[in-house]
């Protein structure tokens, strides 16, 4: 059914493509030069960190951190552009190519200008900006009444040449944990990522390694490569926020794939990828045990797969959405995905199984000043003619902007569960979004979360090195069905808040600060009667 249904969806956004009026000029571009002029010198106007042309950024520190950064190194943005010199000018190609480095963590923003001339070349100019990219990984948060500290050091852009390396220590309300991340997005110049994360944890360790070379443009062809997890640790269930009942996971995973496309046609990109999966989660009593024991049943799966996606080109450039003063890059196409696999004890599993899972997105300017972007998704097992760890998801996003400095938003996350895993439970308290509450109030097979806010973002540029946001929000959230401990459901939940926002300019810190204080409607007796948590969030 749900394959049915995602097949009308895009049949019916795909024809909607052919017949509608064009995209507007904030969406596509159309350039009288493209597919007829040349691309001559292609131009790299690379900023430093702080702009000493600028007299309120032109004293001893910033012209300090400007000598100690190493900007990023030519070959690493020109690797990422997605056109050469002597080709045909291609638009299409300048925008995504634009799109590709803004998603960096080392650029602040990037953009591409066309320089024509008179002998029917065409110049590029590159403009990029670097962050400070060195420095102390320092982090103090506190959520749903919880607190969580990080302190380690991280550099986002070692020798300017794109990589990540990180040492962190981190304290929280599961664990302590000493971890080593390296991340390369380009490894060797090319369009693979490389990612290793090694972690020594008190209740256990993890290691993860990924060697992917992905679709990284719409035009892409080929994809490929693999994933492994290996994760022990100690996981907990809650009732009313608080610790009630725990167990140890092991867990084991390698996911190796292939993937193939035509490429980009007629507005739409069209992909298959091929793999096998080895999902081995294994469950046990903790060591030394603090609280009843609540086991999974173990689960080993070995399958093929076989998946489906579907994109179209579009997008959308905006400022102050779910960020504060810099670019933002909207996806308002349609797109599905879709993927299904066959686990056998043949193969080495332990049951019969079919795996499924599904996700649709598409994005909707209702107004100039109105947008829309809907995403959903579904997953689960079907064994022995019976569902398993069925999940499905919808979510809604919805913005109006009534000026340059003020936007109302209205968000809906929905979630419907059936025969869930015991250890993938549905949590939904002050680390969900329902800010009121303590973390994980309340558990379920389903649950509704709805939030209001008006944004406003403000001209206050603190020593040029973060910019200031606030809002005014409500929540109210419930939830459904069973409760694996037989925890009470409260019913209706609301809450009401406000907030400050702090969006770094100068650090490659790609999150927000949030401090927040809200006051729950509803709830039990023992939740406090005020909230107050300070986190980073990527987004408002």
């Amino acid at each position: 059914m749900a394959f049915t249904i995602a097949a009308l969806f895009c049949q019916a956004a795909y024809a909607e493509s052919r017949t509608s009026e064009p995209a507007p000029a904030h969406i596509s571009i159309e350039n009288p030069l493209d597919g007829k002029a040349v691309v001559g010198e292609i131009r790299l106007q690379k900023q430093n960190v702080f702009d000493l042309g600028n007299k309120d950024e032109n004293n001893g520190l910033y012209r300090l951190a400007n000598r100690l950064h190493i900007v990023t190194k030519d070959h690493v943005i020109l690797g990422q552009l997605l056109f050469e010199a002597d080709e045909k000018y291609n638009q299409r190609l300048v925008d995504e190519s634009a799109r590709i480095l803004r998603r960096n963590p080392y650029l602040y923003d990037a953009s591409i200008k066309a320089v024509p001339r008179e002998d029917g070349i065409v110049d590029i100019e590159v403009l990029t900006r670097d962050v400070w990219t060195l420095g102390p990984d320092l982090s103090v948060s506190r959520k749903g009444g919880e607190n969580t500290s990080r302190f380690g050091i991280e550099e986002k852009n070692l020798f300017g040449l794109g990589q990540t390396v990180r040492f962190n220590h981190e304290e929280n309300f599961e664990r302590r944990s000493n971890s080593f991340d390296f991340t390369d997005r380009h490894l060797g110049n090319s369009w693979v990522s490389a990612f290793l994360q090694v972690a020594d944890n008190s209740d256990g360790e993890s290691q993860q390694l990924a060697l992917v070379r992905p679709f990284y443009a719409l035009d892409a062809r080929r994809s490929g490569g693999v994933r492994m997890l290996n994760d022990d640790g100690r996981d907990a269930l809650y009732v009313l926020g608080e610790e009630s009942a725990e167990y140890q996971r092991k867990r084991q995973m390698l996911n190796l794939f292939a993937g193939w496309s035509k490429g980009l046609q007629d507005g739409w990109a069209r992909r298959w990828t091929a793999g096998v999966v080895y999902d081995d989660n294994r469950f046990g009593n903790v060591s030394v045990p603090t609280l009843p024991s609540a086991i999974p049943a173990d689960r080993e799966l070995l399958y093929p797969y076989v998946s489906f996606e579907i994109l179209q080109d579009q997008f959308e450039r905006a400022s102050n959405r779910d960020q504060i003063g810099r670019t933002e890059d909207f996806y308002l196409g349609s797109r599905f995905t879709g993927s299904v696999g066959w686990a056998d004890e043949s193969f080495g599993a332990d049951r019969d199984a079919l795996l499924y899972s599904a996700t649709m997105s598409r994005g909707y300017r209702t107004r100039p000043k109105r947008t829309l972007i809907l995403s959903g998704n579904a997953s689960g097992r079907l064994e022995s003619g019976h569902s398993a760890n069925v999940v499905a998801e919808l979510d809604a996003r919805y913005y109006v902007k009534q000026s340059s400095k003020r936007l109302f938003f209205i968000a809906l996350h929905g979630t419907a569960g059936l025969a869930r895993d015991l250890d993938n439970p549905l949590q939904l308290g002050g680390d969900t979004g329902l800010r009121g509450y303590p973390l994980r109030y309340q558990n379920g097979d389903s649950s509704l979360l709805v939030t209001v806010e008006q944004r406003y973002f403000t001209d206050w540029y603190p020593f040029r090195l973060a910019r200031v946001g606030g809002a005014v929000f409500a929540d109210a959230g419930r939830v459904w069905g069973r409760d694996h401990l037989g925890g009470e459901q409260l019913g209706w939940l609301t809450d009401v808040g406000l907030g400050l926002r702090f969006s770094p300019t100068r650090s490659s810190s790609d999150k927000m600060v949030h401090f927040d204080i809200a006051f729950p409607l509803d709830g039990d007796d023992s939740i406090d009667s005020v909230q107050i948590s300070l986190e980073a969030k990527r987004s408002f």
